[in-house]
């Protein structure tokens, strides 16, 4: 599987993400919050099921797992300069999303 080392590098940042943003302020856990998690997780489902896919089929998910990780990148990025995340969680996470960026482009250039 070629594109294994995007399930792990995906599997770090849920792992990093989740425990971080429990300490956000209470009343954006269900907004920005809610949608930064469900972005990643997103993220996480499309590539898993394009895994399961051969042909335009497994491009359409892996541009949607794209359009996901964009996602990401915003609220990444809003968080940040809202001051939740330090400027060392901030430029550990986007370089974890940067690589993710750059397995999934070689993975659908691939495709």
């Amino acid at each position: 599987m070629d594109s294994s080392p995007l399930f792990s590098k995906t599997f770090d940042f849920l792992s990093w993400l989740l425990p971080r943003t429990q300490s956000f302020p209470r009343p954006h856990r269900f907004g920005l919050t809610q949608r930064f998690q469900n972005a990643a997780f997103d993220f996480q489902e499309r590539i898993v099921e394009a895994e399961s896919l051969r042909g335009p089929t497994r491009l359409e998910r892996l541009r949607e797992a794209d359009a996901e990780l964009g996602k990401v990148r915003l609220y990444l990025r809003l968080c940040h300069d809202w001051g939740w995340l330090t400027d060392g969680q901030y430029h550990h996470a986007a370089r974890m999303v940067t690589e993710m960026g750059n397995l999934l482009g070689g993975w659908m250039k691939k495709t």
